[in-house]
């Protein structure tokens, strides 16, 4: 089938797949070596060192932990003189290294140590310092002299360091370590559990000790090295701490059964104290917003305490013994004797006052509050109503107006009066009084048989029924008389004027007793 001008022809899946396979070898390669350029020339260094160690070709080369190249070879030196040793026959080797784009510059001042791996990496690196910026900078197949190699000290040689008895007690400490090993192994496989939360709060730890500040820890590492001049200024205290310690620890071994029940004590404790010490940290925010309350508090504590002293100073000078001292005496005598009257002047509160007061509070205040509304007395011939506590005492002004109007002679007002044609009317048992008007009735009416209410001294006051009225009925007149002269056969002239006084009074008690209800 022919393809139609203009269209593309599609690529053929053969065509496709080998492209694929090419882009995916390229991006390969570019990740595995962060897109480092195949085609350029390597950067080449030589380094010698007076003892290669371990080092092989493919080692890796490191600047701050990160790789920047490779050991290419590991070849030995002909003639250590030719390196400025001033021997021959030394073990001293020509180490090659290729150096990375990111690895460069190297400055001529720059060192290389020869460095042990981790366990799981095995073999050993060369630990590359590029050197101060200063320093001018080495060219392609530099070579470094001896004295800027360093090999890293191996176990035999540490070990031929030592004296004869330092190996023994390294020999003993090894076998007790064995054996500290062999028989504390199982109580160290328990204790793996409790490494989680050990590490966590390490690492907070750890963290906190960074400081909040900025230069905290340089601080804090600043005074480490001030404490530990301290301890190197004085020998002899730290040789008599180790000392110490050494005993404590003995003393620790010694008690290893207690010890050792203590540290299972241990796991239940932390489980009762962390919830203690977590209601702790939560109870430091509020505590905190306290101590900050208080600090204008305790600022003022001072001037008042300065404020309050001369207070304090009259608060002595009063209690001494000339002021209330004195005084406190003097009452000591007086108190029991005020005590015996308080105590006997119950009875009279009880019996006497109190239902006095309950009477005038409950029976007469309430009375005399109350105000007579007479249809006869009132404000249109002069006797607005008022209240009995003012009613009761209206008669007073005049009898204290009649009776000081007084000479050597009497009295200026002389009263003569002769009934004559008046109405007479008795008013009670011995009493008579007249009017210029007949009387129509009486209010309120007295009692009957003329007899006053029956008076009961043994009935308390404060018991009786509360007034709550003052209106009464109206009862008729009382009997007219016959003329006073008539009575007694007393003689006109006495009569009148007795009469007259008596009808006087008995025309008041009526009047009063009109008012008054």
């Amino acid at each position: 089938m022919t393809p139609k001008p203009g269209r593309r022809t599609p690529m053929r899946p053969f065509t496709a797949g080998v492209i694929g396979i090419v882009l995916l070898v390229v991006f390969a390669y570019l990740g595995f070596t962060k897109f480092a350029n195949p085609f350029a020339s390597n950067f080449t260094v030589h380094a010698i060192f007076s003892n290669a160690n371990q080092l092989r070709p493919g080692s890796l080369v490191r600047i701050a932990g990160v790789n920047v190249g490779s050991v290419q070879s590991v070849s030995p030196v002909t003639s250590c003189n030719s390196v400025g040793s001033g021997q021959t026959g030394c073990s001293a080797a020509d180490v090659a290294m290729t150096i990375d784009q990111s690895g460069l510059p190297l400055h001529k001042d720059a060192t290389f140590a020869i460095r042990p791996r981790i366990f799981l990496e095995g073999n050993f690196f060369v630990d590359v310092r590029p050197g101060s910026p200063e320093a001018p900078t080495v060219s392609d197949n530099w070579t470094f002299p001896i004295q800027q190699g360093v090999e890293p000290v191996q176990l035999d040689q540490v070990l031929t360091s030592l004296q004869g008895d330092t190996r023994r007690n390294l020999q003993i400490l090894l076998q007790q370590y064995g054996k500290a090993v062999n028989q504390g192994g199982s109580a160290y496989n328990a204790s793996i559990q409790y490494w989680l939360p050990a590490y966590q709060y390490s690492a907070i730890v750890a963290h906190d000790l960074l400081g909040i500040q900025p230069h905290d820890l340089s601080r804090a590492l600043y005074e480490t090295g001030t404490v530990a001049a301290s301890l190197n200024a004085n020998p002899q205290a730290l040789q008599s701490l180790i000392t110490d310690f050494n005993t404590t620890a003995g003393a620790f071994a010694r008690q290893n059964v207690a010890l050792s029940q203590a540290v299972a004590e241990l796991p239940r404790t932390l489980a009762a104290a962390i919830p203690a010490f977590n209601a702790l940290n939560a109870a430091f925010p509020p505590l905190r917003a306290l101590a900050r309350t208080l600090v204008p508090g305790v600022k003022s504590t001072g001037p008042t305490i300065d404020a309050s002293l001369p207070f304090i100073t009259q608060l002595r000078l009063l209690v001494q013994p000339s002021e209330l001292r004195g005084l406190t005496a003097d009452l000591a005598v007086a108190i029991p004797a005020l005590a015996q009257l308080t105590q006997k002047s119950i009875p009279l509160m009880r019996n006497g006052v109190r239902p006095l007061s309950s009477c005038v509070a409950n029976v007469i205040y309430p009375w005399s509050q109350l105000t007579l509304n007479d249809p006869h007395f009132n404000a249109s011939n002069g006797f607005p109503p008022h209240p009995v506590y003012v009613e009761a005492v209206d008669f007073l002004p005049g009898l204290a107006g009649e009776s000081r109007n007084l000479d050597a002679n009497g009295p200026y007002i002389r009263i003569f009066g002769a009934l004559g044609s008046a109405e007479t009317t008795s008013l009670a048992s011995g009493l008579v009084g007249g009017a210029t008007e007949p009387i129509l009735g009486e209010q309120p009416p007295l009692p009957p048989g003329d007899k006053n209410p029956p008076l009961q001294p043994g009935v308390p006051c404060e018991t009786q029924p509360a007034i709550t009225s003052l209106a009464s009925a109206t009862s008729p007149a009382p009997p007219a008389l016959t003329p006073l002269s008539t009575f007694a056969g007393l003689s006109p002239a006495v009569a009148s004027s007795s009469g007259h006084r008596i009808g006087k009074v008995a025309s008041t008690h009526h009047k009063t007793s009109r008012r008054s209800g």
